[in-house]
């Protein structure tokens, strides 16, 4: 088979198939992993998701936003980067638990709206809880 840009003529005639022109492009997600450690890993991610814990509160997070699967992903990546700094540099993990994780998560994105405001010339003003109105 006749080469062109370093494919073969049927993995470009695969990629017209699936991507006509004027149409957008299908993604097909993450692609399947056949290594013991991705499978691992990802098992871990997912019984850790149940735990209360600063990794499980992220899943958590991140599952309710771009949903499951992706979580996962996410989830076992830091896991590994974690177990690598271990390896590698004899870093030790405490877990700060899910509700240290939860505030760290909230007062940043509470920054992050008063520099928004800040930058739009608003000012964000904090209300009790008996007078707001819902």
């Amino acid at each position: 088979m006749k080469r062109r840009f370093g494919l073969r003529l049927s993995d470009v005639a695969m990629m017209r198939l699936s991507c006509q022109a004027g149409e957008p492009a299908v993604w097909a997600g993450a692609r399947r992993s056949s290594s013991r450690a991705a499978a691992l890993l990802q098992l871990a991610a997912t019984t850790i998701g149940r735990s209360d814990t600063a990794l499980g509160a992220f899943y958590r997070r991140l599952a309710g936003r771009i949903g499951k699967q992706r979580a996962v992903t996410a989830t076992a990546r830091r896991i590994a980067v974690l177990f690598y700094n271990a390896l590698r540099f004899g870093m030790v993990y405490r877990d700060p638990g899910a509700a240290a994780y939860v505030e760290r998560h909230r007062s940043r994105a509470l920054a992050n709206l008063q520099r928004r405001a800040r930058s739009l010339a608003y000012q964000l003003e904090f209300m009790s809880a008996e007078t707001c109105v819902s």
